[in-house]
Order: structure tokens, then C-alpha cells, then sequence
């Protein structure tokens, strides 16, 4: 018989409780970034990260020194605006999350990203697999992004079809 000493001891049930909790929390984390990167919210997408010193890199779209830089990019593109409404129109789809907890303030996910992107300016639709690397850590009493790294696994660009109709009618 193994002494006691040499298993861990097991989560109370309050402890299990709080950890499911938590997790509940940080993929509505997940969601509330991802939809606010679809419906082009510089703001809710800034609160999604933590005051200072997040660490984020995008791959291709590069590594940022600080949060209110990549809300600047974010801004520039996702705002940009052509006659006919807005010219980058993108779709974020977080799959498969994958969450560890360090502590009960502090964790770290992995997400699939599916991303339909139409650049109305290019005529272009690009889709993209890849995969977000997280580290999340409670801020203020809520979970935020502390790290944000993204990398692409495939994607694929095509000029969108001759007579092709966007209707921009749920964005603002």
C-alpha cells in the first residue's frame, strides 16, 4: 500500500467547482475576442488582454511590443472602409480548446482557429487553419490574455467569383 504522502491529495469538490468555472470563463474569453475581432470592436477587443506587458505574436502579421499597438493595426484594418461598406470582412471559428491551469489565477490554452477572410479592395477570399497559443491570467477579479501567439498552418487565396454580392447589413 502506497503511503499517503506519496499521492497528491485529490481537489475538493469546491476546488473542481472553481477550476470548471474557470474554464467556463476563459473560452468565453476566447469567444468574446473572436467576436470582437468579427464585428470590427477595437474596445472589447483591447479588454481581452491584460493592462501591460502581454506578450503577442501574430506570425505574419508580426509580434507586438504592446497591446495598444496591435489594437492600432486591428483598427486600421478591420475599420478600413470602401464605398460600399467595410473592405476586410473576416469570420473567426476557435475549435478544440485545450486548457491547463498553472494556478487558480493563472493558465495557458491551446485553440484551432478556422478564418474566412473576403478583401473586398483585392477581390480576394482567403481561408486559414492555424492554431492560437495562450497564456491567461486573472487581471482585475477576470481572465485575460497575458500571452497571444498565432501560427498558420494552411491557407488558401482565390480572387472571389465574377458577379460576386456581399451584404454588409449586420456590421456597423
Amino acid at each position: 500500500m502506497p503511503s499517503p504522502s506519496a499521492a497528491p491529495p485529490s481537489p475538493s469538490l469546491a476546488e473542481r467547482v472553481a477550476r470548471l468555472e474557470a474554464r467556463q470563463e476563459i473560452e468565453e474569453l476566447k469567444y468574446r475576442y473572436l467576436r470582437a475581432c468579427d464585428h470590427k470592436d477595437p474596445e472589447e477587443f483591447r479588454a481581452c488582454f491584460i493592462r501591460e506587458g502581454a506578450d503577442i505574436d501574430y506570425g505574419e502579421l508580426g509580434a507586438f511590443a504592446t497591446v495598444d499597438e496591435l489594437v492600432t493595426l486591428f483598427s486600421r484594418i478591420a475599420l478600413a472602409r470602401g464605398g460600399a461598406g467595410h473592405i476586410v470582412l473576416d469570420m473567426h471559428h476557435g475549435l478544440h480548446p485545450q486548457i491547463a491551469f498553472r494556478s487558480p489565477t493563472e493558465a495557458t490554452g491551446r485553440w484551432t482557429l478556422r478564418f474566412r477572410q473576403l478583401n473586398l479592395a483585392d477581390e480576394t477570399e482567403r481561408v486559414m487553419c492555424g492554431e492560437y497559443d495562450d497564456r491567461y491570467v486573472v487581471e482585475d477579479g477576470a481572465w485575460r490574455l497575458a500571452k497571444h501567439h498565432f501560427r498558420t498552418l494552411w491557407s488558401l487565396s482565390r480572387p472571389l467569383p465574377q458577379g460576386y454580392a456581399v451584404d454588409q447589413g449586420g456590421l456597423r
